[in-house]
């Protein structure tokens, strides 16, 4: 039996996580996306994380988007897989479309900041800009190079 908090790993090794591409509506009738800042690796991406053994990868994806973000969501479109190397080991990351249905952003361990973003044309986006080439469509690197697109942020409090 896995020790409590385990986390998923296949046969070959690979590292298997679930992530959504968290969207909702604007006040101005558009839609935005949310990525989140990660301090440990000063990275914008999708809020994403491991399976925890015998997990579903859908429950996997709307737990992680509750504990990074403080939404809750209702899962749409399944969307495609992402499949990149983490030092070394393979990783696999499947994402839904999800919009947000409530909640608010609490700065935690992992997450310092969220922003909220209009999506941008893929000519505007930069290979230069991600964390790593597996991973250029889900993450972003460095926010203060992120271009000012007039993001809505829910930064933490003040004194955090």
């Amino acid at each position: 039996m896995s020790a409590p908090g385990q986390r998923h790993r296949t046969q070959d090794d690979t590292v298997l996580a679930a992530g959504c591409v968290l969207w909702r509506r604007s006040p101005g009738g558009g839609v935005e996306v949310c990525l989140v800042h990660r301090p440990k690796y000063d990275d914008l991406s999708f809020p994403k994380g491991k399976l925890k053994r015998g997990e579903d990868p859908l429950a996997a994806a709307v737990r992680e988007v509750l504990e990074e973000t403080g939404h809750h969501c209702a899962p749409g479109r399944r969307l495609p897989t992402a499949r990149y190397l983490v030092e070394g080991r393979p990783k696999e990351v499947a994402y839904w479309a999800a919009e947000a249905t409530g909640g608010a952003f609490e700065p935690n361990d992992e997450v310092d900041r969220v922003l909220w973003l209009a999506p941008r044309p893929p000519s505007y986006a930069s290979p230069s800009r991600a964390t790593a080439s597996s991973s250029r469509p889900c993450s972003t690197r460095s926010p203060a190079r992120f271009p000012p697109p007039s993001p809505r942020a829910e930064p933490g409090p003040p004194d955090s």
